[in-house]
């Protein structure tokens, strides 16, 4: 515990909370249309932002204090997607086709086959992949400047003073700015908050199982988590530099599914965006100390899912722009050491500049994102490069 308290800083601290920020606000949205879709209740939607606040809270500081590695967790946004888009399906058999999908999630990282696949892929295209998927928050943070100059220019002016002046606690000062400017233009407002029921209570739905569910809800959940989330989560972690235990942490991911499932949380999944936050150097300059932020970033998901929907409503009255402009800032550091360790090696840089144009793409196909294409794009280059090399002369 003292060194646990030695390791936290103010910088680690506020890089949880952007990440949190940024993952409740870039999403959020998607999970009321996932339970509109599904006829949830008022309780059951509430329920649903209370086992993704805690699932994601307690994996995250389970997984952060065992290996001491900045591990973050996520809900599945494109398996909210998948969901919202989901029709002829009722509540009870949702639950059963999570229940079945948390099972598999954990199968996957029992059995290890994910990790020997991860295992396959070089590093210049997981490097490559992270970059590709970060990029488009950097564009974002650019483009956010058309509707709010004077905000993101001073934050911007802010985090290139505080680069030069306090490194590590340049982003702190980027979020100060930010709301500070935001608060003097009367675009931040808490007052529609309600806080007369902070606190919610788990609603417990007894899960239906059949076939239909299994195969149009369950598989295609657990493909587009896997495929959209998982691989692109594994790829930031061994990009920045951590080997963390993949098998175990993409189990502990299944298990909370399955146990939370009937009270709403539909899939977990290793972070990749919100997780890039906590392990960039903007969070600590030591990697080693860079755990604390995974795990400020657990206590703020666990207060907001104990919370329910008023600490949802409470990020969400955050400017679009100042979210976009932080987490852009935020990742500036992440995306360039991602681009140019994927292009390092001129063996594999071809394929490397394919897969970050892939996943920057945002393509999706078969309701697979582009994180997953981008991987397939850059592994076809990677084998007829090597097919090049390896083919013989001709006289």
């Amino acid at each position: 515990m003292r060194r646990l308290l030695q390791d936290f800083s103010p910088s680690t601290v506020v890089a949880g909370f952007v990440a949190v920020l940024v993952g409740y606000t870039s999403s959020v949205a998607i999970i009321f249309q996932a339970t509109v879709a599904l006829g949830a209740t008022q309780a059951q939607t509430a329920s649903w932002l209370w086992a993704l606040g805690l699932g994601m809270g307690l994996t995250s500081l389970a997984l952060s204090l065992w290996t001491r590695q900045p591990i973050l967790t996520a809900w599945s946004t494109p398996g909210a997607a998948l969901l919202a888009s989901t029709s002829g399906v009722e509540m009870p058999e949702a639950i059963g086709a999570f229940i079945i999908c948390g099972l598999l999630i954990a199968w996957s990282g029992a059995s290890g086959w994910f990790e020997k696949l991860m295992d396959r892929i070089p590093v210049a295209i997981a490097s490559a992949l992270l970059a590709g998927v970060l990029a488009r928050f950097g564009l974002d943070a650019v483009t956010s400047a058309k509707t709010a100059p004077e905000m993101v220019l001073a934050m911007a002016g802010a985090y290139l003073l505080g680069r030069r002046l306090w490194p590590r606690y340049a982003v702190p000062g980027v979020l100060i700015v930010g709301v500070a400017v935001a608060l003097a233009q009367g675009r931040l407002s808490f007052l529609g908050i309600d806080t007369h029921q902070i606190f919610v209570l788990p609603v417990w739905t007894a899960p239906a199982f059949n076939w239909h569910a299994a195969i149009g809800v369950a598989l295609p959940l657990f493909i587009v988590t896997m495929a959209s989330q998982n691989l692109p989560g594994v790829a930031a972690q061994r990009a920045s530099g951590y080997q963390t235990p993949v098998s175990a942490s993409i189990a502990v991911t299944g298990a909370a599914t399955t146990l939370l499932a009937p009270f709403g949380g539909y899939a977990f999944n290793l972070a990749a965006i919100t997780a890039a936050i906590c392990m960039g150097r903007e969070a600590h300059e030591d990697p080693a100390r860079r755990y604390t932020a995974s795990i400020a970033a657990g206590l703020f998901y666990v207060l907001v899912g104990l919370a329910g929907g008023a600490v949802a409503m409470l990020l969400a009255a955050f400017p679009r722009e100042l979210v976009a402009a932080i987490a852009g800032l935020a990742l500036l550091g992440t995306i360039a050491g991602a681009l140019a360790t994927s292009l390092k090696d001129e063996a594999h840089r071809d394929a490397a500049i394919l897969t970050f144009l892939v996943c920057l793409s945002g393509i999706s196909l078969f309701g697979v994102g582009a994180a997953f294409w981008g991987v397939v794009a850059g592994g076809i280059a990677t084998v007829v490069a090597s097919w090049r090399r390896g083919a013989p002369r001709s006289p």
